[in-house]
């Protein structure tokens, strides 16, 4: 069986890391032990760059600065996880990867994305997910359900609703760039409905990458 990498993604409030944690006893039931694992972070040197990334108190990062986090976070990430497991036949479920970079510094920064890309491509070694599962839900909806989480809100989820709504676009314009590569599923349903849609997905497209 060769390696398959899907990743999640998603505006904030979308549900992602809860999906992502239902998927993995149900991806053992059907035969496949994945590998999970998040950006920005899964290294020790990731999780590092992830604290200086999500500390509320670094209000003065410059989003040059923020884009370089990221991009040396997903470089190591890359090279001393994905890569490896990829190489030994493992599928990988990522929550976030790069696309994550183009909505929210891209999109929601303005950043160019021309050299965003250009610096991605680098940092990932040209890597690219085989499928992409999209978690849609409106920044008002999402940001709303962060706050009645109870969890403590990191730098990003403070920014503006407006910041949000621009990388929620952005999403969707990359979707329609990408669309073979893509899968959306409407996150405002239930947690059992949402985690059906996704396995109703996952499942023939495992079968079919990992053939």
């Amino acid at each position: 069986m060769r390696g398959c990498f899907i990743t999640l993604e998603g505006p904030e409030g979308s549900g992602k890391t809860t999906q992502l944690r239902l998927l993995i006893p149900w991806l053992r039931s059907v035969g496949f032990e994945p590998l999970v694992t998040r950006e920005p972070g899964g290294t020790l040197i990731g999780e590092q760059i992830r604290g200086l990334l999500h500390d509320c108190s670094h209000t003065e990062m410059a989003p040059e600065t923020e884009i370089l986090l990221y991009s040396a976070s997903r470089a190591q990430h890359v090279a001393e996880v994905i890569r490896p497991a990829l190489a030994k036949g493992r599928v990988v479920l990522c929550d976030r990867f790069f696309d994550s970079t183009y909505a929210y510094q891209g999109y929601g920064r303005g950043l160019p994305l021309e050299a965003l890309r250009r610096i991605t491509s680098f940092s990932t070694q040209g890597l690219v997910p085989d499928l992409t599962l999209y978690l849609d839900v409106l920044p008002e909806i999402g940001l709303r359900r962060r706050e009645e989480s109870g969890e403590a809100l990191n730098r990003l989820d403070r920014e503006t609703l407006a910041f949000h709504r621009r990388v929620r676009e952005g999403y969707l314009a990359l979707i329609a760039e990408d669309p073979s590569r893509w899968r959306s599923v409407d996150a405002t349903g239930d947690v059992e409905q949402v985690q059906a849609r996704l396995r109703e997905i996952l499942l023939p497209a495992l079968q079919h990458l990992s053939s």
